[in-house]
């Protein structure tokens, strides 16, 4: 697959399986990571690898999590919380890392965490894995980033899903584009 190609075709996979990529699979993931724009190679960003029993581990902490913002959430919520995780057999939990640095605002640096996180989606679609970005309120909590080990200077930019593709995917849109650029 060309690059155009895999620019044009990638669309998030919602249904995942077993099994877990391949090392190599995952390598070429991660190394793409490091291609993203990057303003003074700074590598703003950071990821932790969340795979077989270390899933359940990060449902409980979502659990944790909701139950703590709202102390009303039946069993039922508790356990769509704690199941979250294990919707794949990988999730990497995509961080932007600020560096402090004169010509480089912190800004910059969660752009560039963002790119490397698409980078790593269109490395797994390439290699013919399925995977979805997800955020969601629990990216944002702070008994979550507590939990995963964050500083107060990180931030999770998301939770990229990544396994065996189950079931369908669906084909992207054509985009009408030209409303979205201008001449200036």
């Amino acid at each position: 697959m060309d690059a155009l190609d895999a620019l044009h075709l990638r669309s998030s996979v919602p249904k995942l399986g077993d099994p877990l990529p391949s090392q190599e699979m995952l390598e070429n993931i991660y190394k793409a990571a490091f291609s993203a724009a990057d303003h003074a190679v700074l590598r703003p960003w950071r990821f932790l690898v969340v795979k077989g029993d270390s899933r359940e581990k990060l449902g409980e902490l979502f659990a944790k999590a909701g139950v703590a913002k709202d102390a009303s959430l039946n069993q039922a919520a508790i356990e769509k919380l704690r199941s979250k995780p294990l919707r794949a057999p990988l999730v990497l939990v995509c961080i932007s890392s600020f560096k402090p640095h004169p010509k480089v605002p912190e800004i910059e640096q969660d752009l560039s965490a963002g790119a490397a996180t698409q980078n790593m989606l269109l490395a797994a679609f390439v290699q013919g894995l399925g995977a979805m970005w997800r955020t969601g309120s629990l990216a944002y909590d702070p008994l979550v980033k507590n939990g995963l080990g964050l500083s107060s200077e990180e931030k999770i930019i998301g939770f990229l899903y990544i396994g065996t593709i189950d079931g369908g995917t669906k084909q992207p849109c054509e985009a009408d584009f030209q409303p979205y650029f201008q001449e200036w």
